[in-house]
């Protein structure tokens, strides 16, 4: 079952749960706001898969831009990171799919065919 993070008011999230509904795919819709992933889980993501961290943050959201990121990330630790994106569920850039070792950020249509279907 793919843990499917989203934001309900997300255009992106909406096409993505729309693509895997359409094919018949099942999976647990997350409210990436009130059920944000865990320093913990975000570890277990990455470990299995070869996603960078910084690709893992909403660069083109609000809050991002309000902490100033993007030149705050460069000089900050991993572990660092990961406590920010645990800490607020807008700046993770979603849809934030994941299922073992598949991921997906964002929404691809061909990324989502090769990885879910």
């Amino acid at each position: 079952m793919i843990k499917f993070y989203q934001y309900s008011n997300c255009t992106t999230c909406k096409k993505a749960a729309k693509f895997l509904k359409d094919y018949g795919v099942s999976f647990e819709p997350i409210d990436i706001v009130q059920h944000t992933p865990t320093k913990g889980e975000f570890k277990e993501i990455l470990k299995g898969t070869d996603i960078e961290i910084d690709k893992l943050f909403n660069t083109r959201g609000a809050k991002y831009r309000e902490l100033g990121l993007k030149e705050k990330l460069k000089s900050l630790s991993d572990d660092e990171k990961l406590d920010l994106l645990s800490s607020n569920g807008m700046l993770i850039k979603r849809p934030l799919a994941v299922s073992g070792d598949k991921v997906t950020v964002g929404f691809k249509e061909e990324e989502y065919k090769q990885t879910w279907l």
